[in-house]
């Protein structure tokens, strides 16, 4: 199959250079605010929620049971892909992450304030399950509105680069949430009935005041240029049915949503492990003091920021579909040692475990923010590229946690390595199946039909190896 010509970089201006500088650093702080609010939950959920939604169930029943509503936001997820996605790709990427941030840091603020079981009872759970739905639908939604807003901004030649910043949200995410938890605990102390009875609720409502920082940030970014010219093809072309993107992007490119969220699994596995299970892991199993997991888990953090930026530079010279496969064959060996060596009970061995584990997804994870928006048209690239990002979160950040905490109480930690080995491998069966796109122009004017009524044509740019 014949591919596109790519896109010839056009020298950047100061004003562009300036634009997309701009938009990428509002993309960053933006999805950070998202995902701290969204990852304080599975800290939460790690730390305090057994004890404080589900204290009937005992401390083994009660961490499975506390997965089991961290899971809920990932079964949501897609359902937000889509939601998010149609009205992205209909109004804008602007407009669906102003909304998605408000949803977000609403839902995050209301567990916060939610009484725990011994008030309210069986209320309880199912209003906290609830607020986790809501906090999936938001993140659905966010991922590919703050990726697209960088990645339709940049130069083809750095796309790589720039889309790597939004990619920083977990990351950084996770260390502030990591750093939050730490301040409160080390104020109250490790193990004060004070954290778990009401201090684990201050970083939640300590959100409410990011949310409006991220608002403002938000209101303040410029649509996508590539965006408004679809728009404006869009108008030309009025008098054509128009038809829906998520149906638009089943009927098209189906495969390319399959494969590419099998290719994103092994990186969300290894992530939720990481901040969710092994928080709980290293408190409960390993013995470690809270404060020093938690320190682990901001170092690991910082390390996982470092290693999306340099992903994503590399893939900008090697392409994005090399690094992404360096990363996966990389986390295959990994898989089996990390447990083994964790439960060593060495300090140092679960920062190094942590560490490395964070950077092999920091690999996978620069390159994934351009590469997914490049493998659909701009006519539904919100919703294909929001779609397959969140099939991969539901199987590996809401499914693996959740069996590896009953694998962990059955079989011990060498059991996980085997789980998340069998994930590393799926995702290197779809990213060998699925080839390079780096280059190619995200205009569909210039590369690509232009017609939503239009069958694609032969030569137009796909995803899929053949």
């Amino acid at each position: 199959m014949s591919t596109a010509t790519p896109a010839t970089p056009a020298a950047p201006t100061a004003k562009s250079r300036s634009s997309v500088t701009r938009v990428a650093a509002a993309s960053t702080i933006g999805s950070v605010i998202e995902f701290y609010d969204f990852i304080i939950y599975g800290t939460a959920a790690a730390l305090v929620f057994p004890a404080v939604f589900f204290p009937a169930l005992g401390t083994a029943a009660g961490t499975v049971a506390a997965f089991a509503t961290f899971a809920v936001a990932f079964v949501a997820r897609p359902l937000g892909a889509l939601i998010f996605g149609h009205y992205g790709d209909r109004l804008g990427r602007k407009k669906t992450l102003i909304v998605t941030l408000l949803i977000m840091g609403g839902a995050t603020f209301l567990v916060g304030i939610l009484p725990d079981a011994t008030v309210i009872g069986v209320a309880a759970p199912i209003i906290l399950v609830t607020l986790r739905f809501l906090q999936g639908l938001a993140v659905g939604g966010e991922w590919a509105g703050a990726t697209l807003m960088a990645t339709e901004h940049a130069p083809s030649h750095r796309r790589g680069l720039w889309a790597s910043f939004p990619q920083l949200g977990p990351s950084l995410g996770f260390a502030l949430a990591g750093l939050t938890f730490l301040i409160t605990n080390l104020t109250l102390g490790d193990q004060s009935e004070a954290f778990v009875g009401f201090a684990w609720r201050i970083p939640f409502i300590f959100s409410a005041a990011l949310v409006l920082v991220g608002l403002y940030i938000r209101l303040k970014v410029e649509e996508t240029p590539v965006f408004r010219r679809e728009q404006e093809r869009a108008a030309a072309r009025a008098h054509t049915p128009r038809k829906l993107p998520v149906w638009d992007s089943i009927r098209t490119q189906p495969v390319e949503i399959l494969l590419g969220g099998g290719a994103a699994a092994m990186l969300f596995a290894f992530f939720y492990i990481s901040t969710a299970f092994l928080t709980s892991y290293g408190t409960t199993v390993l013995e470690h003091s809270r404060p020093s997991v938690l320190t682990a888990g901001i170092i690991a953090a910082l390390v996982f920021a470092g290693g999306t930026v340099l992903a994503g530079i590399l893939s900008d010279r090697f392409g994005r579909r090399p690094v992404i496969l360096a990363s996966l064959i990389l986390a295959l060996p990994w898989s089996l040692v990390l447990f083994p060596l964790l439960d060593s009970g060495s300090y140092g061995a679960f920062v190094l475990g942590l560490s490395v584990t964070m950077f092999i997804v920091g690999g996978s994870y620069g390159p994934f923010g351009s590469y997914l928006p490049e493998l659909f048209q701009t006519r539904y690239r919100h919703t294909g590229a929001g779609t397959a990002y969140n099939l991969a979160a539901l199987l590996g950040g809401g499914i693996t946690p959740l069996v590896a905490a009953a694998l962990a109480a059955t079989f011990g930690g060498t059991a996980i390595g085997y789980l998340l080995a069998g994930v590393a491998v799926l995702s290197l069966v779809c990213a060998i199946a699925l080839r390079e796109t780096s280059g190619h122009s995200l205009d569909d004017a210039e590369d690509g039909p232009t017609d939503a009524t239009e069958e694609p044509r032969t030569d137009e740019p796909t995803g899929v190896l053949i």
